[in-house]
């Protein structure tokens, strides 16, 4: 029974599971929003506000499961990926990360009653509309690592020695022996 469900979980997990922060960094905004304008017209804090707190707790829990998902293949992927690659996309994780928990602590603040929770309400949405530029990074050095430098390549073939896959070698090596002479030139 536990083999069954250990082959249900993909390998490598990290990215099955980074997909789901950016989303929520991408929709979290328009809930804050909409959550400020139901209450401005006379909707309880409660019930409006507790959906986009409740969405930005989820980011924070997925954004760190991203995190730790990523720290654990980090040195099969660190043999393919050059360093200074690798060490923009963790830091660029780590903050979106820390944004999330101050993203969501602020969010909680925005229940407090009268001009403290308005406050919180509008300051928080304010740093979801940033989550969105820090998912953005993130997911650009991530992609930049699968499709510049070629991570995928860490697990093509685990029997083989990992060497660096980038995509014009790639291209290069679909395009035929013609293509790779000009190559050494």
């Amino acid at each position: 029974m536990i083999a069954q469900l250990s082959s249900l979980i993909p390998t490598p997990l990290h990215p099955a599971v980074v997909h789901l922060p950016i989303a929520l960094a991408v929709l979290v905004p328009l809930f804050a929003v909409g959550a400020v304008i139901v209450i401005a017209r006379g909707a309880k804090p409660l019930a409006s506000w507790g959906i986009t707190t409740a969405l930005v707790a989820a980011l924070a829990m997925s954004s760190y499961i991203a995190l730790e998902t990523g720290e654990d293949q980090e040195e099969k992927v660190e043999a393919v990926v050059p360093e200074a690659a690798f060490e923009r996309h963790e830091k660029s994780a780590d903050q979106f990360f820390q944004l999330s928990l101050l993203v969501l602590g602020i969010s909680a603040l925005g229940f407090l009653p009268r001009t403290a929770g308005t406050g919180a309400r509008y300051i928080a949405t304010a740093g979801t509309l940033v989550l969105v530029f820090a998912g953005y990074r993130v997911g650009h050095s991530g992609g930049e690592m699968v499709y510049k430098y070629g991570a995928a390549s860490a697990y093509v073939n685990p029997s083989l020695p990992n060497t660096t896959m980038t995509v014009e070698r790639a291209i290069g090596d679909t395009m035929g022996p013609a293509a790779r002479k000009d190559d050494d030139k």
